[in-house]
């Protein structure tokens, strides 16, 4: 058997160190699980020339995965993309905030404190996969401070480009911010069939060639 036990009260001196402490609360012996479970699912699709479905339940088998993935990426570099199309989770409960045992019904009422997830883009820029071709998005309700958000977020993260939506049209159109500008992506309306993300991966995957392109060059 092999236990590690992790200190999650201790000071992290940068996101980068605070994202990676909270990857590592996984105990070992379930790291290389979810690694063996990673590697069977992966030959798999290979083998039958399928997509590559990754289930997970929890904030911490997510992010187990990302970094796994990220860092298995590395040496593809510009030739890989990360499709963030929406955050998994704004809040958690810390791993130290769990119980062991079945909470009593009797003991009265519960008040559970969730703690934020720290934004993983930047881990991922700078340390996992920093070569790597990445789009992620920024939905809102209020259109008046969408394109404020995206763009911010844009620059804040260093991402390639910011997939801006607004929830009551998002199925309809969505605008791609980039630092090159921005582009106004539609549904084609005469094709009942259609979605918006037709359009939109088109969009992505040329930008992603040019981006190799220029990489290699």
């Amino acid at each position: 058997m092999v236990m590690v036990v992790f200190n999650i009260g201790l000071l992290c001196e940068s996101l980068g160190e605070l994202a990676n402490r909270i990857v590592d609360l996984f105990p070992m012996i379930h790291s290389l699980n979810v690694l063996s479970f990673l590697i069977r699912l992966t030959f798999k699709a290979v083998a039958e020339g399928s997509l590559l479905k990754l289930p997970f339940s929890t904030i911490y088998e997510y992010l187990q995965m990302l970094r796994l993935i990220a860092e298995a990426l590395k040496d593809v570099g510009p030739c890989s993309m990360f499709y963030l199309a929406a955050a998994v989770s704004d809040f958690y409960v810390p791993w130290k905030s769990m119980t062991e045992h079945k909470i009593e019904s009797g003991s009265g009422p519960l008040d559970i404190r969730l703690a934020q997830v720290p934004k993983m883009l930047s881990v991922l820029r700078s340390n996992w996969a920093p070569k790597a071709f990445c789009i992620s998005f920024k939905l809102e309700t209020d259109s008046k401070i969408l394109m404020e958000k995206a763009t911010k977020a844009l620059r804040k993260y260093k991402v390639h480009a910011v997939v801006a939506n607004e929830l009551s049209t998002r199925k309809e159109e969505v605008v791609v911010v980039s630092s090159s500008g921005n582009v106004v992506v539609r549904r084609e309306c005469d094709k009942p069939e259609s979605f918006v993300e037709d359009n939109l991966i088109r969009l992505i995957v040329d930008r992603h060639s040019t981006y190799i392109k220029e990489s290699h060059n």
